[in-house]
Order: structure tokens, then sequence, then C-alpha cells
């Protein structure tokens, strides 16, 4: 007995309850870690849904590398597959023992190949064993990391380097890596970043070698969109939406929502005394209406914005997100561009800019870009009844003698679907 009232006998019982720990389930623990993955992964790199490949043709299949699964067989791409193992022998062999480097990556690789193959909409269906899918992944991650290298290090290109020296390689193989369906995860480019031999040359991080290969085809400020390629993402094209979302918060109707959510033209705009003029923002889509001056920010149309814009809204159509933001930009510039004299106001703005090779289809752009959409959420509904609520200078005149202003009355079908 001691000063607590409890026996020797009971001492001792309650010491050996308060150290009997069990072993964890390591296979309980395992099926949950991947039912987590699963779940947080899933349909990250999406098919393109059937309304959008139906009326875009092949605008979504790769023509020159095939990256991931879902093109990883297609005939066509077969003649990039040993280009891609002289990326992956230059990259592993800058260090003393290939085989060492080669090791390091597969075991780094078959850590997440679960998570990996959890990414793919159609993973059921992907008819690959666990060493041809890692060796898939170790291809076309190790590939991208040496081109991203090579682009931005000079003297890391070999002379006779035909992505580099064949006239239009290069735009093509960028073409192709904004492809929602040609993605792989980002998670895997990270991991194998941590353990290749990087170069001495190169002093750059992933994001910065990414940014810099793909900076000429964002819109909007480099300096904004690199700062944003540090954040999470799934893949290459997602951190690419990223640079592009509103900073603005989404404007709310003040009065019960009208069936009208159609967007006069630029030109029918000014007419009925709303200014348009470029905004002084960094951001694509950020677009307001304050007191009869529409504030458009600028946009440079060039050989990759249809396939870019393309993807992007394939992209937004396979997440959950119920606001889809470059689609309702899409649809918003298509509703302002109808005329060659929309298109010429903008320019004269300052807000829409193209190249001469690009500038006979601008007028079209964006009305390509809203065939097969339909939208969940318009994020410029509010913005839209703002304008159309203005009491501006003959605004009244234009509502009540302009029947093009309602075609929603005349049975037209809007902007949410086309």
């Amino acid at each position: 007995m001691d000063n607590t009232g409890l026996t020797t006998d009971q001492l001792q019982t309650r010491d050996h309850i308060s150290v009997d720990f069990r072993q964890p389930d390591e296979e309980l623990v395992a099926s949950i870690m991947e039912e987590i993955e699963t779940i947080s992964y899933s349909h990250s790199i999406g098919r393109v849904k059937g309304s959008l490949r139906e009326t875009n043709g092949n605008i979504f299949d790769p023509d020159k590398v095939s990256i991931g699964p879902y093109h990883h067989d297609d005939e066509g791409l077969k003649s990039m597959e040993d280009q891609k193992w002289r990326y992956v022998y230059a990259l592993l062999n800058r260090k003393l023992n290939l085989e060492a480097s080669l090791n390091e990556c597969v075991t780094a690789l078959r850590e997440v190949e679960h998570r990996a193959r959890a990414c793919y909409e159609d993973r059921g269906d992907i008819d690959l064993s666990s060493n041809k899918f890692l060796k898939m992944m170790l291809a076309d991650g190790c590939f991208i990391i040496e081109l991203f290298l090579r682009y931005s290090v000079k003297s890391l290109r070999r002379r006779n380097d035909p992505i580099f020296t064949t006239p239009g390689m290069l735009a093509d193989l960028m073409n192709n890596l904004i492809l929602l369906e040609n993605q792989i995860p980002l998670f895997i480019l990270q991991r194998l970043f941590q353990v290749v031999p990087i170069p001495k040359q190169c002093t750059y991080s992933l994001p910065e070698l990414a940014f810099r290969f793909f900076r000429n085809i964002i819109p909007g400020d480099p300096k904004i969109n690199q700062e944003k390629f540090n954040q999470e993402a799934h893949h290459l094209l997602d951190i690419i939406c990223h640079c592009l979302l509103p900073t603005y918060p989404i404007v709310r109707q003040q009065q019960p929502k009208s069936e009208n959510k159609y967007l006069p033209s630029a030109t029918e705009l000014q007419t009925a005394g709303i200014k348009i003029k470029v905004a002084r923002t960094d951001n694509l889509l950020d677009i307001k209406f304050t007191n009869g001056i529409l504030e458009i920010p600028p946009i440079v149309v060039h050989r990759f914005t249809r396939k870019l814009f393309r993807n992007l809204i394939a992209l937004e159509h396979c997440s959950s997100d119920s606001i889809q933001y470059v689609t309702s930009y899409a649809i918003f510039m298509k509703d302002l561009i109808r005329e060659d004299k929309d298109v010429k106001l903008l320019q004269k703005r300052f807000i829409l800019t193209s190249y001469p090779a690009t500038r006979k289809d601008v007028n079209k752009l964006f009305e390509v870009l809203c065939k097969g959409v339909d939208v969940i959420e318009f994020y410029y509904e509010g913005l839209c009844a703002q304008v159309n609520g203005y009491k501006g200078r003959s605004w009244h005149k234009k509502i009540n003698f302009c029947p093009k202003l309602f075609p929603s009355k005349l049975g037209g079908k809007g902007c949410f679907s086309y």
C-alpha cells in the first residue's frame, strides 16, 4: 500500500496498462492512404468532353509528342520517342553513375505511382503494367525537365538537336505541352527534379524553368504570372489557368435576375454612350464597369491563343468548380466582338492586339472558342446586368428601339449556351 491507496499489484496492473501500445495496422493505413489519394487527385487530368471535341476536330490531340497515357500508343507520335530517350540519357548521365541515377528516379516514382494513376479519368482503362507506367512517367517527366533546361540554358543544347534546329519544332512542342490530354501530374515533375542531377549552369527552380518556357504564350503581366507559377497545381496547363484567374470579386446582381444576359457589341455600347477603355490591371480576366466606363485588360492574340484557350476551357469543363472563369471570358468577348468594326474599335483602344498572321481570324476567334460550351455559372453575369441597366445618354433610346440588344425576347439563347 502506498500514499495513493493502491496495492502493489494494482500499481503494477495500472503501469502495465499505461504502456501497452499496439503496433499500427500497416495494411489498413496503406489502404486508407490510397483511398485519400484517389479522392484527392481523381480526374485532375481528364478527357475532353464530347460536345467540345465534336465541335473542334483534332485541336485537342498532340501532333508531335505524347505526354502521359492518353495518346501514348498513337502511331503518329512514335518518331519523338527516340528523342525523348536521348533527353533522358542526357539528363541522367550528368551524374557519374547513370545506373544509380536511374534507380533513384524509379524508386521515387514507384512511391507515387498510385497517386499518379488516380489523376487520370480513364485510369481503369489505362492498359499499362506498373513497370510500363513508371517507364512512361520517367521518359515523359525527364524529357520535359531536360527540354526546360535546354530552353533556359543555351550552353546545354547540342549542335544537332532537332528540337532547337528544326524551324517551328519548338513552337509545335509548346502547343503540344498545353493540351489537356497531354499532361502528367505536376508532382511527378517535382519529384524527378529533386533526384535528377541538375547541371551547375542552371540556377533556376522548376517553377522558374516552366515559366520561362511558357511565358511568351501566357496573357497578362509576366511578373505577376511568374509569381503564380509557384502555386500548387495539378499539372502545367493548370498552372497557366491559375495565372489567368480574376482577382476581382464576382459582381452580384442587386435586383432579381433577368432572363437577358446578353451583352451588346463594342460598337453598340459606344453608340449607347458607354465608354470602353483599356484597363490598367495586370490580370486578363479583371473586367469592370464603373460610372459608364467598361474597362477591359489588353490581350495579344498570337499563334498559340486559340489552342491555349480551347484547352483551358476544356479543363474547366472537367473541373467540379461551378464558376468557369476562362469560359466566361470567352463568352464575354464573343458578345463584344461580332463584326470587323468591333475588332477595329478594341484595337483602337489598345485592348486587342494581334500579329499579322492571326489578324484575319481575330473576329472569329471567340466565336470558335465558344462552340460546344455550356456554362454553369457565368462569372460576368452581374457585370453584364450593370451594363444593360446603365442609365447613360441615349441608352434608353437604344434599349427601346434596337431589337438586336434583346435576342432573348426574339427567341435567342443569350450567352449561356453555344
